[in-house]
């Protein structure tokens, strides 16, 4: 990989798109990629549309800008879709990945999405099983992982698993699901046939 992927995530505040974009991070720099992960705000409030962003090359990264031309996007509300323009500037041959319970051709078929391949994966519904909350950010880790083969599955697992235990030290049930919901998810994502 001597080119710079570009990885934008949009959610609303609160569903931990932030968190997920530092979460990959730190699992690729693990890895000995060279990685870039910053937020972008709108208002700062609960619910509120917000944007995250990642940068991955295997060589040092010279851009500090905003970015135009994702090659994956991730989309953890979907309600999002209605409102933002989610696909905006994704190149033709990228990825979206949408938290919903829908088919991928159902939301190209809404979205009026030309081009990118669309996967979808029921990550609320993941997030509510595994973790007892609605926040799908790291079930679309998961999936992030596995429609892009950007990381080794095992090795960002292994890693995240560490990053949650140092945070959730004193409740392991959070790491638990957590790492379960990255799993099943990783593991349910349906793309277009």
């Amino acid at each position: 990989m001597g080119k710079i992927i570009e990885i934008r995530w949009h959610g609303r505040g609160g569903q931990g798109a932030k968190t997920a974009a530092l979460l990959f991070a730190d699992a690729a720099l693990s890895l000995g990629k060279y990685i870039q992960a910053f937020p972008e705000y709108g208002p700062e409030r609960m619910g509120a549309p917000v944007q995250s962003f990642n940068r991955l090359s295997d060589n040092p990264i010279t851009v500090h800008c905003g970015m135009t031309n994702p090659q994956i996007v991730l989309v953890l509300d979907p309600t999002l879709m209605g409102s933002v323009d989610v696909a905006h500037g994704l190149l033709a041959d990228g990825s979206l990945i949408v938290n919903t319970s829908k088919s991928p051709q159902e939301i190209r078929k809404e979205a009026n999405i030309k081009g990118a391949k669309i996967f979808t994966v029921d990550a609320s519904a993941i997030a509510i099983d595994k973790i007892g909350r609605n926040i799908p950010n790291t079930p679309m880790l998961g999936a992030l992982v596995k429609v892009s083969g950007l990381l080794d599955f095992n090795e960002m697992i292994k890693n995240t698993e560490e990053k949650l235990k140092k945070k959730f030290a004193h409740k392991p049930e959070i790491i638990k699901g957590n790492i379960e919901a990255v799993k099943t998810a990783h593991d349910s994502v349906k793309g277009e046939k």
